[in-house]
């Protein structure tokens, strides 16, 4: 998981040396998701990359009823990542990515409860790997890693001294 968590922060580096405008102009974060899924997808080439995907064939992404997560379809049942990175068509998830701008106000439960959801095992579309990612102007504020359902501790230390190391972590 660390070689593919490496590859998130290649992106990032390039997200933040070429995304700068976007950053300084305090641009969506719908913007800044899909320019750091372009980034991301070049890291990642034998695999898909997509923002907002739900379905695989005509099945939709559903977290268990009783979620707390809101979506955009009209039942309110469906889930849209932010980035994922699979193979389209079969059951084969790689990384789910949620980002949130620092300027967010909101609470950050909703993703980290979208994320406990997206890489619970016991659902038959799981991601391997789930990356909670909040933007700052200049680096990445905070960050957790999910696997198993549950943020994962240890890779998530890994992950935030990584980012540190590259410049692109508060610290």
């Amino acid at each position: 998981m660390q070689a593919e968590l490496d590859k998130v922060i290649a992106a990032l580096e390039e997200f933040y040396a070429r995304e700068t405008h976007l950053l300084d102009k305090d641009l969506g974060e719908r913007a800044l998701t899909h320019r750091l899924a372009v980034h991301i997808e070049k890291q990642f080439g034998d695999w898909d990359v997509d923002c907002d995907y739900n379905r695989l064939g005509e099945r939709l992404f559903r977290l268990p009823k009783g979620t707390i997560v809101s979506t955009d379809d009209e039942l309110g049942k469906s889930v849209y990542p932010d980035i994922v990175v699979h193979r389209r068509g079969v059951p084969e998830n790689l990384l789910a990515i949620e980002l949130r701008k620092a300027a967010n106000h909101q609470p950050p439960q909703h993703d980290q409860h979208k994320l406990r959801g997206l890489t619970d095992p016991h659902l038959w579309f799981a991601w391997r790997i789930g990356v909670l990612l909040t933007l700052g102007k200049k680096q990445v504020t905070s960050s957790e890693v999910y696997v198993g359902g549950v943020i994962d501790a240890a890779l998530s230390g890994w992950f935030s001294g990584r980012l540190k190391d590259a410049g692109l972590g508060a610290g």
